[in-house]
Parts: C-alpha cells; sequence; structure tokens
C-alpha cells in the first residue's frame, strides 16, 4: 500500500548559507515535539524538504494542520509516498489530483533530484501527463496560471506525489535566534506579539505582572490558558507571575496621579530586564502599538524605554487593533483574550494619565519611593510555572518558586 507522508517545506531557511543544517535540525526537533502522541515513525531531512512519516503509513489532515503552526514551516503537503515503480506513482497523482478539489485546468510539474533515475524530468511529464488525461478528460491541461497543479518529486530513490499543500506560518524555528523574555498581559496585544517574535525564532519566556493581591488572579489563569493555546508552535517553556498589586498602591500614594501608569511600566521594565539578565535573555518584548492608548505615545515610551539598557522589541507598534485581534484569531488567543479579568493594567488608574510626559517630571516622580528596593523584592516574590513545550529553552538554577497553585502537577 502506498504511504501518505507529510512533506514540509520551508522558504527562508533555504536561504541560509554554511549554517543551514542549524536550522534544519532545530526544525526537526520542534516538529518532534509538536507531534508527540501522534505516532511518528521518523522525522528527518531529505533534498530540501523535511519529510514526516508516521507508524500507521497513513498521514492526515490533522498532522498537517498541527505541522503547519510550528514557526519555519513555510508549506506542508500530505504526499503519497511511492516507489520508482511508474504504475504506482502514476496511480497516485490520479488519487492526488482527485483530492484536490473543484478544478478545470491542470498542470504536472515533476522534479528529479535523483540522477540514478532513468526517467528524464520531461519523459515523467509526459508519463504523469497522459495518465492523468484519461483519468480526467473533461479537464484541460494549462501550463500558465491551473488550478491544480500535480507535482511529482523523484528524490533518493522514492517518489513523492501531492497536488495541494497547507500554508504555514513561515519564520524561522524556534530556538534560532536566543532568548527574549516578554511582558504577557491576558489582553490580545502581547499574546501576538510574543508569537510574532517567536515566530522569527527566538525562545519567549513570558512575564506576567498580575494585580494579586489588590485583585484575583483571574488573569494569571487566562495567561496560562493564552501559553497552552500558543502550544503547537513550542514558543514558551516557562511562564514567570509577579504578585505586583500591592507595589502599585504604593507607588498610587507616591507618585502624581498622571503619571502613574509611566511609574508603572517603568518598574515593570526594570523587573523584566533583571529577569531577562538571569535567564540570559538578550531582549525584552512588550505588545505597545504607537498611540494606541496614552502610555504608548513617543514621549511615554521613551520615558518608560529610558530605565533600561537591553533593547526593547515592539513588534506591533505599527498594527492598528483590528490587524491585531485578526491575528490573535489566527493563532488561537482571541477568545480568551476576549473574557474580562482584572490585572495590573486596571488597577490605581488615573482619570487623566499624562500622554507627553515631561523626563524632569518622571525622573521626580521615580526618585519620590525607593524603586531600587521594588524591584528586589518584586524579583523575590516571582513565581513560575513550568511547560514541556518549547525543547529548546533551558530554565536559570537562580529562580526557585515555583507557582504551586497554576501548576499543581508539576515537580
Amino acid at each position: 500500500m502506498t504511504k501518505r507522508v507529510c512533506l514540509v517545506h520551508y522558504h527562508e531557511i533555504g536561504l541560509k548559507g554554511k549554517n543551514r543544517s542549524t536550522f534544519e535540525n532545530q526544525l526537526v526537533k520542534n516538529l518532534r515535539r509538536a507531534l508527540r502522541g501522534e505516532g511518528v515513525a521518523d522525522i528527518r531531512r531529505v533534498s530540501g524538504h523535511i519529510l514526516v512519516t508516521f507508524a500507521s503509513g497513513q498521514a492526515t489532515p490533522d498532522h498537517a494542520r498541527i505541522i503547519a503552526q510550528v514557526p519555519g514551516v513555510a508549506r506542508v503537503s500530505l504526499a503519497y509516498l511511492c516507489s520508482l515503480n511508474e504504475e504506482e506513482y502514476c496511480n497516485a497523482a490520479v488519487k492526488a489530483l482527485g483530492e484536490a478539489g473543484e478544478f478545470e485546468s491542470f498542470k504536472v510539474h515533476a522534479r528529479r533530484s535523483s540522477t540514478t533515475y532513468e526517467l528524464h524530468t520531461l519523459d515523467i511529464h509526459r508519463l504523469v501527463g497522459d495518465v492523468l488525461c484519461d483519468a480526467f478528460p473533461t479537464k484541460r491541461v494549462q501550463m500558465h496560471n491551473p488550478d491544480i497543479i500535480v507535482y511529482v518529486l523523484v528524490v533518493q530513490g522514492s517518489v513523492y506525489v501531492y497536488a495541494s499543500s497547507m500554508v504555514g506560518v513561515g519564520g524561522l524555528p524556534v530556538g534560532t535566534a536566543g532568548k527574549v523574555v516578554t511582558l504577557l498581559s491576558s489582553g490580545f496585544d502581547s499574546p501576538v506579539a510574543t508569537w510574532m517574535v517567536g515566530r522569527r525564532g527566538a525562545n519567549c519566556v513570558p512575564v506576567h505582572f498580575s494585580g494579586r493581591p489588590m485583585t484575583s488572579d483571574t488573569s494569571e489563569w487566562l495567561c496560562q490558558d493564552i501559553v497552552n493555546a500558543l502550544q503547537p508552535a513550542g514558543l514558551i517553556g516557562r511562564l514567570y507571575v509577579v504578585p505586583f498589586g500591592e507595589r502599585q498602591r504604593e507607588i498610587s500614594l507616591a507618585v502624581p496621579q498622571s503619571l502613574r501608569i509611566i511609574t508603572y511600566r517603568r518598574v515593570m521594565l526594570s523587573v523584566a530586564e533583571r529577569l531577562a539578565q538571569i535567564e540570559g535573555a538578550k531582549a525584552l518584548v512588550t505588545g505597545e502599538s504607537l498611540g494606541q492608548v496614552a502610555s504608548q505615545t513617543l514621549e511615554n515610551i521613551a520615558a518608560v524605554n529610558e530605565v533600561v539598557s537591553m533593547p526593547v522589541l515592539r513588534p506591533l507598534i505599527g498594527s492598528d487593533k483590528m490587524e491585531i485581534m485578526r491575528r490573535a484569531q489566527q493563532i488561537g488567543t482571541h477568545d480568551i483574550s476576549a473574557q474580562a479579568a482584572e490585572d495590573c493594567c486596571t488597577l490605581f488608574m488615573p482619570r487623566r494619565p499624562e500622554t507627553h510626559a515631561r523626563l524632569d517630571a518622571v525622573h521626580q516622580a521615580w526618585d519620590s519611593f525607593d524603586h531600587e528596593r521594588m524591584v528586589e523584592e518584586l524579583l523575590e516574590a516571582i513565581e513560575y510555572v513550568d511547560y514541556d513545550h518549547c525543547p529548546s529553552y533551558k530554565p536559570p538554577k537562580q529562580m526557585k518558586a515555583w507557582h504551586a497553585e497554576l501548576a499543581p502537577a508539576s515537580v
């Protein structure tokens, strides 16, 4: 019986030079993690592709959908794996074209990487094309812009035949671009920002600032749901939670009302930078979009940035809310983020926040309380929950405060 396999195509990885194998090997590891429990027999590199086979011999559309969510995958094709027997791969081409949906025109695209096979590419075109014309007499062959293309790849003594592909998320494999610490809330923006940086190959280490004990821990549970929703992409190995509510109350009593939000964010970035240093991360990531709220004007962003020396990445800076929400639907976090939850962002909010902060006023507010002590105390109170979603994540040894409530089954 002809096997059904998943043939994984990539784009950016193929443009790499001498280190291309590093990216390919990382993608193989990430695919293996994403397909745990799916009965995988083997995942290996095959002539510019990655081949995924299953113990049952029959890959399914569900397998393809899982693979398509892994960063680094440009497309995934459910292909028939055949021998060099002409009748076998011609029959597979008939099946592949018949399963491709409605069409009026088609063409055959053959490629031969195995030089030991006696048939030339043009011979394969003619052979498979004649069989398909006989099988589908009412359909026409069209060389330019056909409805369906039947691909026949002769590679290393085997033939792969497919006629349709599922579009993947693209990008680079997670684990090939270092580590970042992302500021994660339960809203729409920061999960999308986290996913976008992870799609560029970064290990993402989210830190959530909870309003606890001044608010409930609902936002913490929603953040855990968000991490689980992002699980197919394999971005996250650990979530940190910082109980921030009591410190926000201290800030609200010490600084002018209009500068509260800027001061909150300066403390948050200071804690995130210290955590990044512990984690060995090279940058911070936020979900800010220029002008979306009062704290996200150019002046206020500059006032917050000033407190850290590490690069702060803002992948959503030029996006509007509708674009962000569409992306949230695509990655599976939209419905989670749509749930109402009190967190540090809604705690002790000023009625008239400053939109164009002056640095001298910000510095005066910053010096009105012991911010260094506050950062140290927040770091001591930080908790975490571990996940096995990200095979390339390596935890630091310093962090010991396991979040027992969020992860009762952890060791």
